[in-house]
């Protein structure tokens, strides 16, 4: 049984998380980015002097933290936790009686190939992913983490990521999270963001300015394809727009999975 305290907290996070403003606000905020106080006003759609009770509150409640370089003041979402705890807000409320014919997720094509969950790779890709990675041995999962096999940490290696040197920090080595727009596994954790770092190292992905779409490059599909052996999604959707042209709505920033856009969001990738 949960005791009060406990259930007390669950209830005052669950207030900061539902108000429409603020939900707006933390799903703005999953793809890792930090944002300005302008720019968290126009993804919530209010003004600024109301924007800013909004931020406080989720300040306070520790949903966000506050970073300052020089005179300017930069809002990101305060831990991973918190981006995990949207994603399954977000994966709940878009499974919730919907029409059949609504698709689940972005409307963008591309962003539901691949984007970014806070720190982790998301979408079609991600997922084929961890498919792949659990079809061949290298990963395991169980009870909501990832196991990495001897066999995985010698791929690991090979891709140029340390798995033993991620392992030591408090934060779990591999974590799962439910995808917001397909309704299955992708990895997170250390090992999320390592192999996202990685793959944009490598050039295989790139970020698209101002929204959490990441584009393949001709070199991210032979990568995928000879290294990781996992299915080509990326075969399978419309052509991805020019990156200059790829620019995020603020109204529409909240498809519910953090890993979602504003006006629908609050999603893990």
């Amino acid at each position: 049984m949960i005791d009060l305290p406990t259930g007390n907290t669950i209830a005052e996070t669950a207030f900061l998380m539902g108000d429409p403003a603020r939900a707006n606000m933390l799903a703005a905020l999953v793809g890792g980015a930090a944002l300005t106080a302008g720019e968290l006003a126009a993804h919530a759609g209010v003004i600024p002097q109301t924007a800013s009770g909004h931020r406080a509150r989720l300040t306070d409640g520790r949903l966000v933290a506050v970073e300052r370089q020089g005179r300017h003041r930069y809002f990101r979402l305060a831990s991973s936790e918190v981006a995990r705890a949207l994603d399954g807000l977000m994966a709940l409320s878009g499974g919730a009686a919907r029409p059949p014919s609504r698709p689940r997720g972005p409307r963008d094509a591309a962003m539901r190939l691949a984007r970014s969950c806070y720190d982790h790779l998301a979408g079609r890709l991600g997922v084929a992913i961890a498919d792949a990675l659990v079809r061949r041995g290298l990963v395991h999962f169980d009870d909501g983490i990832g196991l990495v096999s001897d066999e995985g940490r010698r791929f690991l290696a090979d891709l140029g990521i340390d798995s033993d040197a991620l392992a030591g920090a408090e934060r779990p080595l591999c974590r799962i999270c439910l995808d917001w727009s397909e309704r299955r596994l992708h990895l997170s954790g250390k090992l999320g963001a390592a192999l996202l770092d990685r793959k944009l190292e490598l050039g295989w992905l790139a970020r698209v300015p101002k929204s959490r779409t990441l584009r393949i490059s001709g070199a991210g599909e032979r990568g995928f394809a000879e290294t990781f052996r996992c299915e080509p999604v990326w075969r399978v959707v419309a052509p991805q727009p020019p990156l200059a042209f790829a620019f995020a709505e603020p109204g529409n920033h909240f498809c519910f999975s953090a890993e979602a856009e504003p006006q629908e969001a609050l999603r893990s990738g």
